[in-house]
């Protein structure tokens, strides 16, 4: 019997390899990545449109097969088998990139967007604090993917009076999402900032799309990217009087938006079955209090162990014990809620032990992507703050703890 030439061989080893990523990844990792999007869909719908686009593109193929890879090596004990993993991950990297300039030369633009927000997307979901794999920055490939938000016209596409009606498209969701939150990481304003300014104006369709894929009202993620952009306006420089009157008005538009809304309370109805609903609305209330505890860290002289912030934190922990927790709950997709009220919670605050506790329901998920490394800062973070004294009115913020240690974090 004639044996098969050696790069025959090695494809064929790739193609045995890649399979069992490729089945791993639909298995473990796409039920997890937009749990709340599915609960109101009533279906696996993120799965649906995920795997239509790994069939169709491959350099998003290849992405996927490299957060496969990822999440494998985290569950993986053992130097020489996570030494296999770690060439797996390398090699569907760089073919990811690879594809990518191929697409981009062919002006594929739409597949180019799809790779390039997996690409930035999946930093949040798999993958250590502390890699040290090569790999671009979840910043830089988001970068690109704006600018090819922008060639497809998507923005001026959701903000057409003629096109109310239209759902928005579901890639200008998710890049919305990664926008507005990605903006508070870097103290930046979001690039579509003024698309969301006009959503919040529009008597028609206010609506991205992202209480439907991420849970909280648009209304309030609107108000968020309004926030950074006043943060953003603040470090350039602003009076006091001007910055504390841009913080009154938006304070008056976070209240506007609780009117709708009744207290939260456990999603679940009598047959014990998730209430989507609900859900939404106990992440939207959740959301809302840390869009607060963000727009107050903006006054001049915040301390966070005022009365009011303590009593803040102590109204989100109440919130956050409605969300469903453990490997199917929510947790991981109300990282930055965590993030935010967390890094204000003071030393005896039950949000700490509250937060530690929800970390060890979620078991070896809660050391990986989004809340492996929020938890790491947080960590950080109380150390730091912990360490002045009482009497100080100082107070150490979480983006200069992230900057000291070369953090680089999507904490979504």
């Amino acid at each position: 019997m004639t044996s098969a030439p050696l790069n025959q061989e090695c494809s064929l080893e790739s193609d045995g390899k890649d399979q069992s990523l490729r089945e791993y990844f639909i298995q473990f990792i796409l039920p997890t990545i937009f749990p709340i999007f599915d609960s109101n869909q009533h279906r696996q719908a993120s799965s649906e449109l995920i795997l239509s686009i790994l069939e169709s593109n491959g350099a998003f193929r290849h992405c996927c097969l490299c957060v496969a890879a990822q999440h494998l090596k985290s569950h993986t004990n053992g130097s020489n088998s996570t030494e296999q993993i770690d060439k797996e991950i390398m090699r569907h990297r760089y073919a990811s990139i690879e594809a990518l300039r191929a697409l981009k030369k062919d002006e594929k633009h739409q597949q180019t967007l799809e790779t390039t927000l997996g690409l930035a997307f999946s930093q949040a979901i798999v993958g250590h604090y502390d890699d040290d794999l090569p790999d671009d920055s979840w910043d830089l490939h988001f970068q690109t993917a704006m600018s090819l938000v922008q060639k497809l016209k998507l923005p001026s596409i959701v903000s057409d009076p003629a096109k109310v009606s239209m759902q928005t498209p579901f890639i200008m969701s998710l890049s919305s999402w990664i926008d507005i939150l990605g903006a508070t990481m870097k103290g930046r304003s979001p690039t579509f900032a003024l698309t969301y300014r006009k959503k919040i104006l529009s008597q028609f369709n206010p609506s991205l799309g992202l209480r439907e894929l991420m849970g909280c009202d648009d209304r309030v993620m609107h108000i968020i990217s309004e926030i950074a952009c006043l943060e953003s306006f603040k470090k350039v420089g602003m009076t006091d009087f001007a910055l504390c009157q841009h913080i009154l008005a938006l304070e008056e538009q976070i209240e506007l938006t609780e009117m709708s809304d009744a207290s939260s309370q456990m999603p679940f109805d009598v047959n014990g079955s998730l209430v989507p609903e609900q859900l939404t609305k106990n992440i939207t209330i959740a959301f809302r209090i840390a869009a607060r505890v963000f727009l107050y860290s903006l006054v001049p002289g915040f301390n966070p162990r005022e009365p009011c912030h303590i009593d803040l934190v102590e109204k989100l922990t109440t919130v956050l014990q409605h969300i469903p927790s453990g490997p199917h709950g929510f947790d991981r997709n109300l990282t930055w809620v965590y993030l935010i009220g967390g890094s204000i919670s003071v030393p005896d605050s039950p949000f700490r032990p509250f937060f530690k506790d929800r970390l060890a329901r979620l078991g070896d998920s809660a050391k990986i992507g989004n809340i492996g490394r929020a938890a790491v800062l947080l960590v950080e973070v109380w150390a730091q703050n912990d360490r002045l004294s009482v009497e100080s009115t100082s107070y150490i913020h979480w983006r200069d703890v992230m900057e000291s240690k070369k953090w680089d974090f999507l904490l979504l």
